[in-house]
């Protein structure tokens, strides 16, 4: 379950196009929230949360808004065209028309189009189908967007439970980095685990933790027990960053 809000906020006229206007998908900053806790959610770089806001430092703020997408949506207005608003955002028209699944140049007043602004690593492959409906029906109806998996929200009917959420690295003096069922952090540091009690969250249990994302219960540890979990975060100040805090895990098997 997500702690931010997410809204569409709409920005200012982009020059170049007759009355066009963008809208960007931000989110709300809460208390207790990080760039690194963000980025897991939504399944995008801290680098690219910087850049996309304009950030030089990892300091953010409650109530603070963050751009969490490169995507941008352009509200066609009377005079528009296809070309006009490709040219504003220094993309091409194909690329318009592909990630909007037009089979022509015809555009319409009131339909919005997605623009990918950036394009980085993390979001090469999703597809274009995240355009929120046209108010003009154009061909067949696109199909309903799929979440990434660091930011879809797990299924109702799963369990959901309120935990001590800390965290902890595997490059510590006197660390292995093998977790309890063998896995070996260092030489997988973009593993999503957590360390458990078993009796409470049994190894192996695939779960949603709030602000982390998608993990495997795969460890255990001294103080780890009853409702208290450990995530783990490849940096020491990234574990840092994510210090102590009352979390929701959703156990999804």
């Amino acid at each position: 379950m997500k702690k931010s809000l997410l809204s569409l906020v709409a920005a200012a006229a982009i020059s170049g196009a007759a009355g066009t206007q963008a809208q960007a998908e931000e989110i709300v900053v809460h208390k207790g929230d990080t760039l690194w806790g963000i980025s897991m959610e939504y399944g995008v770089s801290v680098e690219s949360l910087k850049k996309w806001n304009n950030l030089s430092s990892d300091v953010i703020h409650p109530n603070d808004l963050l751009e969490v997408s490169p995507i941008k949506y352009a509200q066609v207005r009377k005079g528009d065209t296809l070309w006009n608003i490709a040219k504003s955002y220094g993309v091409s028209v194909n690329e318009v028309k592909e990630w909007n699944k037009l089979s022509s140049d015809i555009i319409h007043p009131g339909m919005s189009l997605a623009i990918y602004t950036d394009m980085p690593a993390e979001i090469k492959t999703k597809k274009a189908n995240t355009a929120k409906p046209a108010a003009t029906p154009v061909a067949a109806p696109a199909a309903q967007p799929k979440s990434t998996p660091a930011a879809s929200k797990p299924a109702a009917s799963s369990k959901q439970i309120t935990v001590e959420a800390t965290a902890y690295t595997a490059n510590c003096e006197g660390c292995s980095g093998i977790t309890k069922t063998g896995v070996n952090l260092k030489t997988n540091p973009d593993a999503k685990v957590i360390a458990v009690d078993p009796s409470v969250i049994p190894l192996g249990t695939r779960v949603h933790v709030e602000g982390y994302g998608y993990a495997t219960a795969e460890d255990i540890g001294g103080a780890i027990k009853g409702n208290r979990i450990d995530v783990f975060i490849p940096s020491q100040s990234g574990a840092l960053q994510w210090g102590r805090k009352q979390v929701k895990v959703t156990i999804l098997d």
